[in-house]
């Protein structure tokens, strides 16, 4: 019996570890009965604990790669992760600006989960200028939304990245000092909306590529921007409370528990 299942198209790094970038790409979006088509933004020597080196990929194969994609696939939606480089990124944003009818979630992965930097100044400023405009959905965690805006206050970082283009802002609340995670959403005509979540114990390697993948997944099913994220948020924490250790560092989230249980 043949299936109907909307194609996301990721633009992401591969993490040779297997815990986050293109790997929990796929996983959230197979568990979302989406298809996964996947253009690699950079690859990465890594383990659980951190990343060891950042291999850019060429702009101008990024941008053959998908556009042979898009000549053959109907797309429902964009999720982009780990960029890497500004032209990279730019060359994304060229892509963006040729499917503008194609909703577009963005993970900005600006360092890694043990500490390493991944994204200098002149990538954020591409993102922010060029790729920001572009954003359906922004998933950064507070770290990351400050960073970006160069705002201190939450509420004054997500009015900056919305001001910059960002339909929607999802900030969350992992790296806050809170009992609860706050992850709070900026949505248009100044609503805002707070969601909390029991914090679970560990630390995680690939929470936000899980979060934004599934968001990504659940626009591509034709599902609203605020349903969607309330929907990825639940299978992220569903996800992280199964998660397992595969190495010495962050634990997995295991994104196929919907399988196992």
């Amino acid at each position: 019996m043949s299936r109907n299942r909307p194609s996301v198209m990721c633009f992401s790094g591969h993490d040779s570890s297997g815990g986050a970038g293109v790997q929990a790409d796929i996983e959230t979006i197979i568990s979302h009965q989406c298809h996964a088509a996947s253009v690699i933004t950079a690859l990465t020597e890594q383990d659980s604990r951190n990343v060891k080196k950042l291999i850019p990929q060429q702009p101008a194969d990024i941008l053959s790669q998908a556009q042979t994609l898009l000549a053959d696939f109907r797309v429902s939606a964009f999720k982009i992760g780990l960029i890497g480089d500004a032209s990279v990124a730019a060359a994304i944003a060229q892509i963006l600006r040729q499917h503008p009818a194609i909703p577009v979630v963005l993970d900005p992965v600006l360092a890694a989960g043990g500490g390493t930097a991944l994204a200098g100044q002149r990538l954020i400023d591409v993102i922010v200028e060029q790729l920001l405009p572009l954003t359906t959905l922004l998933t950064p965690n507070s770290e990351e939304a400050r960073r970006l805006s160069g705002q201190e206050d939450l509420a004054d970082c997500g009015r900056f990245l919305q001001g910059k283009g960002a339909e929607y802002v999802l900030i969350t609340g992992t790296h806050e000092n809170s009992e609860l995670v706050h992850n709070r959403l900026y949505m248009p005509d100044d609503l805002n909306e707070t969601f909390n979540w029991e914090r679970l114990p560990h630390s995680y390697h690939g929470s936000g590529c899980t979060l934004a993948s599934a968001s990504a997944a659940l626009l591509a099913q034709g599902l609203d921007v605020f349903t969607a994220v309330s929907e990825a948020q639940e299978f992220t924490w569903q996800s992280l409370a199964a998660a397992y250790r595969p190495g010495q560092g962050q634990y997995n989230p295991d994104r196929l528990f919907w399988v196992e249980a």
